[in-house]
């Protein structure tokens, strides 16, 4: 799809992934971008900067009002959809997660395949491999997920393909590796630690690794993931879901030992027992994102952790 004088909806925009999506559209000849966002996990200041420009408008919402999506999504060229609750409201609230990740993503397809939109991009999410059987994970790998959020996110993509099946629908889904970068929170179960490590850090305490530290996730930056998806609404390709990975696997000691050189610390981890970990082992084979929508990767991870290190300390000088 040629962006120039399209409408974009972005579900979810105000989050992490999302308003960084909003932000890289907004420097495409777009006519219109759509944030839709209820601001249970997006947040005001994500937007604050995308809402100053005239072609970005807010609409407050959930993905389970059925009548706002079908408004919404009405006129639109493509549809980004990020909205979804988290691995921790799935494990403690899995009623609502049903209700969110699973008939909201119903919800959200059926008003785009009514509206005729031409496109639609889901965020999907590396958990449904679960634990590797192979490294690295290629996009033909077993769902060996044993997660509920992992399974609505099965769920979203098994929706997608079924509608492509008997409607056409074009759309592609994105399987992230482990997402980090600026505007990132507490929520994301195997990125938080970067935020808790710098915690500790400006604390003056030492950082805490649980287990021995040599868990090991791919680690992506989020401008590098939300090209992902600019190039996924431009792309041809269809009825697939990519891996969205820097395809570097990087050990827990690692990633700390990163951290603690960019903040100039001479603090040591500190080492306690393993807390419940979901995933131990993950990292995704790049070749297939590359070849289908020309995604690869760009932000080594000292650079993003450096994007990082210095957000936090632009909201402290704020503050």
């Amino acid at each position: 799809m040629n962006l120039k004088d399209t409408r974009l909806v972005v579900i979810g925009g105000a989050g992490f992934i999302g308003s960084h999506i909003v932000d890289q559209l907004r420097r495409e000849p777009v006519r219109e971008v759509v944030i839709v966002d209820n601001f249970v996990r997006g947040t005001r200041p994500n937007i604050a900067a995308a809402l100053r420009d005239p072609r970005v408008t807010l609409v407050e919402g959930s993905i389970t009002d059925r009548a706002m999506l079908k408004r919404v999504v009405a006129g639109a060229d493509g549809v980004f959809l990020l909205a979804a609750l988290w691995l921790y409201e799935c494990v403690h609230e899995p009623r609502s997660a049903v209700e969110v990740n699973i008939d909201g993503t119903w919800n959200v397809i059926e008003a785009v395949r009514e509206a005729g939109v031409k496109r639609i991009v889901y965020s999907s999410s590396a958990s449904v491999y679960g634990d590797a059987l192979a490294i690295p994970m290629t996009e033909d790998h077993p769902f060996n997920n044993r997660t509920m959020y992992g399974a609505t996110k099965i769920a979203g993509e098994q929706f997608l393909r079924a509608v492509y099946e008997q409607h056409k629908l074009p759309y592609l889904g994105l399987r992230y590796m482990n997402v980090y970068g600026p505007r990132m929170d507490y929520k994301g179960t195997y990125v938080s630690v970067i935020m808790k490590v710098l915690d500790r850090i400006a604390a003056g305490q030492r950082p805490v690794i649980f287990g021995d530290g040599s868990q090991a996730y791919d680690f992506v930056h989020v401008d590098d993931v939300a090209r992902a998806n600019v190039l996924s609404m431009e792309s041809a390709a269809a009825d697939k879901c990519l891996n969205i990975g820097f395809g570097v696997q990087t050990t827990i000691n690692e990633l700390v030992q990163v951290l603690l050189k960019l903040t100039g610390s001479s603090l040591t981890p500190e080492y306690k027992p393993n807390e419940q970990m979901f995933v131990t082992n993950r990292i995704g084979s790049t070749e297939l994102a590359e070849q289908l929508i020309g995604f690869k990767a760009t932000v080594p991870l000292i650079d993003g952790l450096r994007s990082v290190v210095e957000w936090r300390r632009q909201g402290e000088q704020v503050k």
